[in-house]
């Protein structure tokens, strides 16, 4: 088990920063074709509440740039940086095809890019899709002398059947295992990553141990020689189905060290080919209402640090 960070080193040999995009797609489960309202956790933003979709992908990028520099400002000095654009809002695979591929190819033209990293659902992975990032792979960006690195996100949230259909994501467990084995066939270096939510309304410390289980066994089974995971703790916001369901005390959000409790027992059931990254989400604050605790960042990034640091 890796960090990010070291990850990204380990390929690149300098830091590497993501810098978030908006390919103006939506979701299958918001426009009618399997649903509609997006999953219940989601904001009206689809989780790109810090991006701009009315600007080009290369006025993203830059504004993203700026962002980045200004937060890493005197911890760069002269050392290599290297960006990697990351398609976030909504399902960045779902849409126009001929329009994804000119998007996702902007975004790897951008000054000192070195891969590309897209968001989606496991029942949004096409051979057509994978076609095209089969192509892109193939092109040499001038900042490494290198074939872009490629990384999908497939948002599986929970292996809990019956919690999906609670928080209304439209697709099963056997989607996210058939997108896993066909990105492993049609693009074999590709670099998956599994979101999971930790705290989903009903589920048991067990259920999410189980869902860190089926994952890491999906991807061993297709043969990924490394894979990544990312951990949220739920978080509610304003204007969604779980804002509702949380003012009528339907569920409760896990305590600061409830979540840390959770954390200390799956981390060392993930294997040692896993990257992990990420251990906490990042909650808009304006759009935030609960936990509380989750929106100091900096005190929770420490205290990650303090805790889990040695199972790196």
């Amino acid at each position: 088990m890796r960090t990010l960070s070291d990850f990204y080193k380990s390929l690149f040999g300098c830091k590497v920063y993501k810098i978030s995009l908006n390919a103006s797609c939506t979701c299958p489960n918001r426009d009618g074709t399997k649903g509609t309202g997006g999953c219940i956790f989601c904001s009206a933003k689809g989780s790109g509440d810090f991006i701009s979709s009315s600007k080009s992908i290369s006025c993203q990028f830059e504004e993203g740039l700026k962002l980045v520099e200004n937060k890493s400002r005197g911890r760069k000095g002269k050392n290599q940086v290297l960006y990697i654009p990351y398609f976030q809002s909504f399902t960045s695979t779902y849409g126009d095809e001929n329009l994804l591929k000119q998007k996702y190819i902007e975004a790897i033209n951008q000054k000192d890019v070195c891969g590309l990293a897209i968001a989606t659902r496991p029942d949004c992975i096409s051979e057509n899709i994978l076609s095209i990032l089969k192509e892109i792979s193939q092109i040499i960006l001038p900042a490494t002398g290198k074939k872009p690195f490629i990384q999908l996100e497939l948002g599986l949230q929970t292996s809990n059947e019956n919690t999906g259909k609670l928080i209304n994501r439209c697709y099963t467990d056997e989607d996210y295992k058939n997108a896993v084995s066909l990105i492993k066939k049609e693009l074999t270096d590709c670099h998956i990553v599994t979101h999971l939510i930790l705290g989903l309304p009903g589920e048991t410390e067990k259920d999410m141990i189980d869902s860190v289980s089926f994952v890491a066994a999906a991807n061993t089974l297709s043969g990924n020689s490394s894979w990544g995971i990312k951990f949220t703790c739920l978080y509610v916001l304003k204007n969604t189905v779980l804002e509702k369901l949380y003012r009528e005390k339907k569920f409760s959000v896990l305590t600061e060290d409830e979540y840390f409790e959770l954390l200390n027992k799956i981390l060392p059931l993930i294997p040692q080919n896993a990257v992990v990254h990420r251990l906490t989400g990042d909650p808009p604050k304006k759009e935030a209402v609960a936990p509380l605790w989750s929106f100091d960042k900096k005190r929770i990034l420490n205290r990650i640090n303090k805790s889990f640091f040695t199972l790196f």
